[in-house]
């Protein structure tokens, strides 16, 4: 998106932007539908008369949560037609992380996060992101959503406890994280198959997503032995070819597999800072097109 033909409040739009891409794609899960939304509130923006507004930021997150929502209602029908498991669109850091990048990133935005928030309704969504993550008040939530401040403290409720159930927290730093990946990286790369069980957690899973593009799993894999096999198998089928890549995948240490010079799926970690607990690995390649190739 440009702004060399923008009327003077552009740089307005411009920076709010990391802000409302924080809440649009934490909404959506996909870069490419998150920059849709922001180029319709853009055009909005453009016709909208300034001086009447109050707080343009508030007016632009009201716009962009509102298109998110409508948008999210429409891609849930979709997303039940998918093939296999669906998981957001990987955001990578391969070097050192942006300052947009950071800003983009700030608060939790892990693909574990994001996979629990694929359960909830497009507005408990909304409600939970803007109260947990971007620290609204309730009253802004209900004039945003169009509901009472009782029916958002509900909804946020709701969603409070679903993503507590569902989104294992380990107070493991960065890295540590990144510590324990390497571990497993060299493990994996070389195929030996004690050495990857050894660094998985006795109850750990692997949730693939291929969108019926390239093979993965139709069930959420589950166990050392089957999840041990699996790394050793591909190791062994390409043996010379797999390479591991860490990289930032949605602000967490995470691991980029390559067979040959082709990416073949991004991998994020969720760990207890020991053993890897779950593996969320992003196949499609529609969601893998912007990562690039191995130099």
């Amino acid at each position: 998106m440009t702004y060399s033909n923008a009327p003077t409040d552009s740089h307005v739009f411009a920076a709010l932007r990391p802000r409302l891409f924080s809440i649009v794609y934490r909404m959506l899960g996909t870069r490419a539908d998150s920059e849709d939304v922001l180029q319709d509130a853009w055009l909005r923006w453009q016709r909208a008369d300034h001086s009447a507004l109050q707080s343009a930021e508030a007016w632009l997150v009201t716009v962009v949560t509102r298109l998110a929502i409508d948008r999210l209602r429409a891609a849930k029908a979709e997303r039940e037609a998918y093939v296999g498991w669906w998981l957001p669109e990987p955001l990578i850091e391969l070097d050192e992380r942006t300052p947009e990048a950071a800003i983009e990133l700030a608060g939790e935005v892990s693909v574990a996060f994001m996979w629990v928030l694929e359960r909830l309704s497009p507005e408990e969504r909304a409600a939970f992101l803007l109260r947990k993550v971007f620290d609204h008040d309730y009253a802004e939530i209900a004039t945003l959503l169009g509901k009472s401040e009782t029916a958002c403290r509900q909804m946020v409720h709701r969603a409070s406890e679903r993503v507590q159930q569902e989104h294992p927290r380990f107070n493991v730093s960065n890295g540590a994280h990144r510590r324990l990946l390497e571990k497993f990286m060299q493990a994996a790369q070389s195929g030996e198959r004690e050495a990857i069980k050894a660094l998985l957690a006795d109850d750990v899973q692997v949730i693939g997503d291929g969108g019926g593009k390239v093979p993965s799993f139709m069930e959420i894999l589950r166990g050392t032995d089957r999840i041990a096999d699996l790394y050793r198998d591909v190791s062994q089928r390409f043996a010379g070819q797999v390479v591991y890549r860490i990289a930032l995948i949605n602000g967490e240490p995470g691991l980029l597999r390559y067979i040959g010079s082709q990416l073949e799926s991004a991998q994020a970690f969720v760990t207890d800072g020991e053993h890897i607990v779950t593996i969320y690995a992003v196949r499609n390649p529609d969601k893998l097109a912007g990562i690039p190739r191995l130099q």
